[in-house]
């Protein structure tokens, strides 16, 4: 039966799970927060991305958001989020000054995130004044520049969070 230990030189050392892997690497709260921001940005994108898609083809179970005659775009409930998360740091919600626990500074990091990313997935109604999102040029450019940003985002912050516990999976599979 095997264990939960590899051997390095002779000597058994245990495989670390996820979680203490997480808390090694995000042990500065700055750079956990950066981090979960990128990855809540990432996923809110291409989630919003696929749920917009699918209404856009008339496939799913998602429909537009209609309020009394009027479409309400998501970019609304980013900009509103994106309000209440700046005034979560104006109160000094989950910045770390003072004795604050860390859950509402990663949740108003994850907050931070998904705002952007609604905000941002419809920035060029934002700038033209009109829905124009499905010009087919602008949309795949805009994706593409967003996801690669999204990406990259995560993987500067995660990236030896991701090394870790590629290695560990790599020692568990050894075992």
């Amino acid at each position: 039966m095997r264990t939960q230990a590899a051997t390095h030189a002779g000597a058994k050392v245990p495989l670390r799970s996820p979680r203490a892997l997480y808390r090694e690497h995000f042990a500065d709260a700055r750079r956990e927060r950066l981090f979960l921001s990128s990855v809540a940005f990432f996923l809110t994108f291409a989630i919003v991305r696929a749920i917009t898609y699918t209404t856009h083809a008339g496939r799913g179970p998602f429909h537009d958001v209609v309020v009394r005659g009027m479409h309400l775009h998501h970019l609304v409930l980013g900009i509103l989020l994106l309000l209440g998360v700046g005034y979560l740091w104006l109160a000094q919600v989950g910045t770390g000054i003072g004795r604050s626990p860390d859950w509402p500074s990663r949740l108003r990091a994850l907050l931070y995130g998904v705002a952007a990313a609604l905000a941002l997935d419809e920035f060029a109604l934002c700038l033209r004044l009109e829905d124009v999102n499905w010009a087919r040029e602008r949309r795949e450019s805009i994706d593409a520049v967003i996801i690669s940003g999204a990406l990259l985002g995560v993987g500067t912050w995660g990236r030896r969070f991701f090394h870790a516990l590629a290695r560990e999976a790599a020692r568990a599979l050894r075992l």
